[in-house]
């Protein structure tokens, strides 16, 4: 690791007086990675090299974190695909070995001729509370659904986040 690299480690985010971006998105990473700091800072390298020198005001965060943790800790979905979108969020809280009761069988084409994404995202909200997790949904500019997941008890730590970013979020539940 170079020296430029190491302003950068874990702890350094761990300082209530930083508010610069890179502190809040490594922040927002930590949130939507509960228990997994390794892949946190992947991810946080990640959008540091893909943010490069652009100057701050420019930095689209949330599409730029929904690029470098795709899959991985965000998702995001044509608004009627509803295979991708169970394909997405099993991958996710696979994490925390949690199945999603889909209330249905989703290997079959007839689940997916009747239900929607809305519905769906409804589905892993309810799902995912009593264990614990939130399913957030980002706003979008596109014909698309994207999000990620937290911790139930940052809930509020999220929304403030969330606007400090500029990110519109709402809950999973409506989506």
């Amino acid at each position: 690791m170079s020296s430029s690299d190491d302003d950068f480690e874990t702890a350094h985010f761990h300082d209530d007086d930083d508010d610069s971006l890179d502190a809040r998105v490594w922040q927002l990473l930590l949130l939507i990675n509960p228990g997994d700091d390794d892949s946190a800072f992947q991810q946080f390298t990640a959008y540091r090299d893909a943010v490069g020198d652009t100057p701050e005001d420019e930095v689209d965060v949330a599409a730029m974190v929904g690029q470098v943790a795709d899959w991985r800790a965000t998702f995001q979905v044509d608004a009627d695909d509803t295979h991708t979108l169970v394909q997405v969020i099993n991958e996710l809280v696979a994490r925390w070995n949690i199945a999603i009761d889909w209330e249905g069988d989703p290997d079959e084409d007839e689940f997916h001729a009747d239900t929607d994404v809305s519905v769906l995202l409804g589905v892993a909200y309810d799902s995912l509370a009593p264990h614990g997790y939130t399913l957030w949904l980002r706003d979008t500019d596109e014909d698309v659904y994207a999000g990620w997941m937290t911790l139930s008890r940052n809930t509020e730590a999220m929304r403030e986040l969330a606007t400090e970013l500029g990110i519109h979020l709402r809950l999973g539940s409506e989506a």
